[in-house]
């Protein structure tokens, strides 16, 4: 970076388990071009593999055990405190698997993003791939939103879409979604450190103008 080129902006990004989401926002990263950078990765399990990614590609990680504390008030204090300690522009939900307190997520308002298995706002919660099959749904997909208070319910800004075959099972089904979130996670993650995507009251504005649906990922 040169003296006069103002620092890129910092993504922590935060996993419970294999981190395929953390490695295609590593990848991504890579390129010479990308808008920002990751600063640090934290898990809430000692034994996520998303940690073993984070030491391959070189990024500090720190772990904090949710097992450790006896509230989530306690738990989401010490996370913050170690958000806090790497000073992040950006805070990635990857697979983290655990609800947080309204206090939590108020502090990072518009910094704070979720990728998460359905076309929002069906299915929020979990097991959304075998309800979308008991549903009968034709189409299923992913959705990228702005974290809020409401669980699954924060403004969408993206989602990319999969057609359900008749033979699809709840793990085909979860296939076809995750290739899906690989592509078009760090496409938004893109779009934040760019300063394209704003969180509004309970909209997103991109470019300046209301979001009125979401982004849709092109068909391949």
């Amino acid at each position: 970076m040169k003296a006069d080129q103002a620092p890129l902006p910092r993504i922590l990004v935060l996993a419970s388990g294999s981190g395929t989401n953390l490695q295609a926002l590593i990848e991504a990263s890579r390129d010479r071009d990308f808008p920002g950078q990751i600063c640090a990765v934290g898990c809430n399990r000692p034994n996520a593999f998303a940690l073993e990614r984070a030491a391959q590609a070189h990024l500090e990680t720190f772990v904090v055990d949710h097992t450790k504390y006896e509230s989530r008030e306690e738990f989401d204090g010490a996370l913050m405190a170690e958000i806090r300690r790497h000073n992040p522009d950006l805070v990635v939900l990857a697979g983290f698997m655990r609800i947080l307190t309204t206090d939590f997520v108020r502090a990072l308002r518009g910094q704070l993003l979720n990728i998460h298995p359905s076309l929002l706002p069906k299915y929020t919660g979990l097991n959304t791939h075998q309800r979308a099959l008991d549903a009968g749904d034709h189409l299923h997909g992913v959705s990228v939103h702005f974290v809020t208070e409401e669980l699954d319910g924060g403004p969408v800004i993206a989602q990319a879409e999969v057609a359900v075959a008749p033979d699809d099972t709840a793990e085909s089904l979860a296939e076809k979604v995750q290739e899906k979130e690989h592509i078009l996670y760090p496409i938004v993650v893109r779009w934040f450190c760019e300063g394209r995507i704003q969180l509004g009251s309970d909209y997103v504005l991109f470019d300046g103008e209301l979001l009125k649906q979401p982004m849709r990922l092109p068909d391949n």
